[in-house]
């Protein structure tokens, strides 16, 4: 190598360099900014998007999209504005795809969309009262027919349950492992399928014999909570935000919505039914069962159970005797509730407040 190239390397080097620097430095300099107060917006709401940048670089063009589907354009960082509608409310991520003479870069905002509406308000009537077992972490109550079923939680003490819903009596029990924390469970043809809490497994029982056939794992969910079906489609709630749809084929999750009213999105639903094409969900240590749009995942009414704890009798736990238990009986068209250790299921009629 000649002595010039060497000199004209040397002289490049720091040019090569700093051109670099330049086109690494794009990453992290932008951040959206919104006309979205909390980063929360009415679905079909006008929102006004703009880009904060931390250096002055030049813009050719910036393309916004929400989950992936194309908002619009515009020339620079100025404000953007548009008309947000989204099928599926709750949380959304919002993202700016930023081209600069210097190369390409991207930002992101989480945005909420909220539901229209505010939630109806009903009250409950009670119709009927029936003994239940005051020993039952209930976690998960449906009906088939006349026979009722009731998953139960607490480690060592976790069980599987077919019951007298008149009596109480328990016609036939089994118990998991005491390693499980049994959760929400839900029934589809002859399959029982249970949840545990945070075990990461699932148990599916036959459900006449209650011989356990299999098992399956969760897949983006940390958590098990509540189940329920729509006859075809498997619903489960995790803890967070999140009702989950399940691939029938390994119950393995799938999509989502996030429950959402008209100033937030919900989270701790704990036991689910489905009842009339809605989801009904009691949420943890509240007294009062939430009315979800399946598709949407607005929550579109509240039933108010307060006071009806005092009705019961248990001190077994109190700080953990809550609300939780909501059973469907189709062929009647009855709403039964319970909770943790309470000694009553109650029959309700749900009343215009």
């Amino acid at each position: 190598m000649t002595a010039y190239a060497k000199h004209l390397i040397l002289l490049l080097l720091p040019l090569l360099i700093i051109g670099c620097g330049d086109k690494g430095s794009l990453d992290g300099n932008f951040t959206i900014e919104t006309s979205a107060i909390k980063n929360s917006i009415k679905n079909g709401g006008e929102i006004a998007i703009s880009l904060k940048a931390k250096k002055n670089i030049a813009i050719d063009s910036v393309v916004y999209d929400l989950d992936g589907q194309r908002l619009g354009s515009n020339k620079d960082s100025g404000k953007y504005t548009t008309t947000l509608t989204s099928l599926k409310l709750g949380g959304r991520t919002l993202t700016a795809t930023i081209s600069t003479p210097d190369g390409t870069t991207t930002a992101t905002q989480k945005i909420n969309i909220l539901h229209t509406k505010a939630p109806k308000v009903y009250g409950y009537k009670i119709i009927n009262r029936y003994p239940h077992q005051i020993d039952a972490y209930t976690q998960g109550l449906e009906f088939v027919g006349d026979t009722l079923y009731e998953s139960n939680g607490s480690y060592g003490e976790s069980t599987l349950r077919k019951l007298d819903y008149k009596t109480g009596e328990v016609l036939k029990e089994v118990k998991l492992d005491n390693s499980y924390f049994a959760e929400g469970m839900t029934i589809i043809g002859d399959n029982i399928y249970q949840l545990t809490w945070q075990e990461n497994t699932g148990f599916i029982y036959n459900k006449d014999t209650f011989e356990r056939t299999g098992t399956f794992a969760y897949n983006q969910s940390k958590e098990g909570w509540g189940l329920t079906n729509d006859g075809t489609v498997i619903y489960k709630s995790d803890g967070t935000s999140k009702i989950w749809t399940l691939d029938p084929a390994n119950l393995s999750e799938q999509s989502y919505i996030e429950p959402t009213h008209n100033n937030g999105v919900m989270s701790q639903l704990n036991e689910l039914e489905f009842i009339d094409g809605k989801i009904y969900a009691n949420t943890y240590q509240r007294e009062s069962i939430a009315i979800i749009d399946p598709k949407t995942g607005a929550l579109e009414a509240l039933i108010n159970l307060k006071g009806l704890n005092k009705e019961v009798q248990s001190g077994l736990d109190p700080a953990n005797e809550v609300l939780n238990g909501i059973a469907y009986k189709a062929n009647e068209g009855r709403l039964f509730v319970t909770g943790k250790h309470w000694n009553t299921l109650f029959e309700i009629e749900i009343v215009e407040k």
